[in-house]
């Protein structure tokens, strides 16, 4: 584990009164990529010091936070369960397969029980049943999750004048927020479509209600996981120009906002924006063989 990701400058997305660089989580480790260790640090703290023997969560079947849960895991010879977002005798993707491969449990709450079942299973006198079940909630949200995002936010990070990041369960912006210091301006880009609820469950993890974000709304590419022509070939130029990948579900879609707001002149002028590169290309798998360069 890398716990000190390079800042890379990105000369593609910059012109003369902007500078773009990306923290690359992605480079972190092969497998716990991206935002998944920092989110995860601290809830496998917590289950190691509970004397847990199971750690449990959520996810959808390209899940990158079961699969580094599934690794993380086996790594502190914990047993692991992954309830995951799709019906029984579904073809088992790529994604799951890595999961099981490091001895995860799948149990299936399909599709349309999935957010019922999993409120139940979270339900903390549910939890206390059995304590050597410890369950953390679908992308590491909560307050452990939000404190591990928080340390992504290094010296060199504090240096810049925006930082732009992917917000999915709100959990890494909520750490970024907390972290960040009172003139930074924290950009958050919405990966999901009409999600009406995201600045509550933001909020229930900020620290200082009072230190500024902003969430774009308009970058979601029609919404979770899905994809336009755009997009993939806004990939491909990036990884020809600059060999940064990225994925179709979260980095794809923020670089694209950079880059959109770089053009209208967004940033003020001789601005430093840090783009957060939160790792995970799980989502790719779902892609036919030959459509991405790498």
């Amino acid at each position: 584990m890398n716990p000190n990701p390079s800042i890379t400058p990105i000369a593609y997305l910059s012109n003369q009164s902007t500078k773009i660089d990306i923290l690359r989580l992605d480079a972190i480790h092969p497998i716990v990529s991206g935002n998944k260790w920092f989110k995860l640090r601290y809830y496998v703290e917590d289950a190691l010091q509970k004397k847990a023997t199971t750690i449990a969560s959520f996810g959808g079947p390209y899940s990158n936070h079961l699969v580094a849960l599934a690794f993380v895991a086996k790594e502190n010879n914990l047993k692991s369960t992954g309830y995951v977002r799709s019906n029984e005798g579904e073809p088992i993707t790529h994604t799951l397969q890595e999961a099981l491969n490091y001895g995860m449990e799948l149990i299936f709450l399909g599709r349309s029980t999935f957010q019922e079942k999993k409120a139940f299973l979270l339900v903390p006198p549910l939890k206390q049943e059995d304590s050597t079940i410890y369950y953390i909630d679908e992308g590491g949200y909560g307050i452990l999750g939000t404190k591990g995002a928080a340390t992504i936010m290094s010296e060199a990070a504090l240096n810049y004048d925006y930082v732009v990041c992917a917000v999915g369960t709100g959990t890494m912006i909520a750490g970024l927020i907390n972290a960040s210091k009172s003139t930074q301006k924290i950009i958050g880009i919405c990966i999901l479509k009409n999600e009406g609820t995201i600045y509550e469950e933001i909020n229930t993890l900020v620290e200082d209600t009072n230190k500024p974000y902003t969430l774009l709304h308009a970058f979601h590419q029609g919404g979770y996981a899905k994809t336009t022509l755009s997009q993939i070939e806004f990939m491909n130029e990036l990884w020809d120009f600059a060999q940064i990948p990225t994925d179709i579900v979260y980095t794809s879609k923020v670089l694209m906002a950079v880059a959109q707001l770089v053009k209208e002149n967004y940033f003020a002028s001789n601005s430093k924006v840090l783009v957060i590169h939160s790792g995970g290309l799980q989502g790719n798998r779902s892609l036919s063989k030959g459509v991405l360069h790498y």
